[in-house]
């Protein structure tokens, strides 16, 4: 049976924290590409250097190259390059830039790697979502984002904190665009399976919902210079790792809408089961007239962006 293999477009600090916790989990070979050879090479080495004290061994392969064609037969291509948001630079200030290059990601990957798994990482992640669709003209269930693990991540780790609980008792669930508008689900997020609502009072659970919605934003005022990686390359590497285990996990995902939740031809994040086959299907939750009301309107924010993608984008 032939080996698993995993490529990740873009080596900077997603990517490549990305490539090292999929790599501990032992489950593919790893193919690292970017425009700097030289640097991808170099963090592949170490890697691999560090593979006697974390777990990982010969059995997997970790490669870091500037060649597009390294990606050859790859199961699960993540694109993870593009420009990294800055202080005071919303998700849409990146659009046009990072448009031009999930494209010319997107083309690698239909050259080389025609049946894989497209996951997205690039920001603004629903519209560069819609950007990978149509340069690779995949099936939609093979296209997915990476936003909602990532959201809900942070929104339980808050739960956590604030309750002084563990971090694995804390399930979540955030829908939506991946920015300000995004959706946390206090009714449906728990802590071993009693809702937050009976544990803490409205204020706090607000105030919550607040710092999770900013908190991508929180920490590019404090690095100044890039945005955040562990935690996006966490929630990644738990992606990947559902579909080459084909796992059916059930998470929020940027998935392609085709009338669920009453939206139409737009990628958002809703819940969805993630498998070999990519999105193999997606949970139409029964929301509360309130909560589909914000669901909304967080599509529509998407869409916006999704239409000034349109002014300038050429399908290939």
């Amino acid at each position: 049976m032939s080996k698993n293999k995993v490529s990740i477009i873009g080596a900077g600090n997603v990517g490549a924290t990305a490539t090292y916790y999929i790599a501990e989990k032992v489950i593919a070979d790893l193919v690292m590409v970017d425009i700097a050879g030289g640097m991808t090479q170099a963090k592949a080495v170490d890697f691999l250097h560090a593979g006697p004290l974390r777990g990982y061994d010969v059995s997997i392969s970790i490669v870091g190259t500037s060649d597009f064609a390294q990606i050859a037969d790859s199961n699960v291509v993540v694109i993870t390059a593009g420009l990294p948001r800055k202080p005071g630079m919303d998700r849409m200030d990146l659009l046009k830039v990072n448009a031009g290059i999930v494209k010319q990601a997107a083309r690698a990957i239909v050259e080389h790697a025609p049946n894989a798994i497209v996951i997205v990482v690039s920001n603004p992640l629903d519209i560069m979502c819609h950007v990978a669709l149509r340069s690779t003209g995949f099936d939609l269930r093979h296209v997915v984002g990476m936003a909602g693990i990532l959201d809900s991540t942070r929104f339980r780790y808050f739960v956590a904190e604030q309750l002084g609980c563990a971090l694995s008792s804390v399930h979540a669930m955030v829908l939506g665009g991946h920015g300000d508008q995004m959706v946390p689900l206090p009714r449906l997020t728990t802590v071993s399976g009693v809702p937050i609502t009976e544990l803490l009072d409205g204020p706090t659970i607000a105030r919550l919902v607040d710092r999770t919605r900013k908190g991508g934003a929180e920490i590019v005022s404090l690095l100044k210079t890039g945005s955040a990686y562990y935690a996006p390359a966490a929630s990644v590497a738990d992606m990947v790792e559902a579909v080459i285990t084909d796992r059916k996990h059930l998470a929020p995902c940027a998935a392609y809408l085709r009338g669920e939740y009453g939206i139409d031809d737009l990628f958002i994040g809703v819940p969805v089961i993630l498998g070999k086959n990519g999105v193999e299907r997606i949970i139409e939750l029964q929301l509360q007239e309130d909560e589909r009301a914000l669901l909304r309107a967080s599509a529509d924010a998407v869409r916006k962006g999704v239409d000034e993608l349109n002014t300038f984008f050429k399908p290939t």
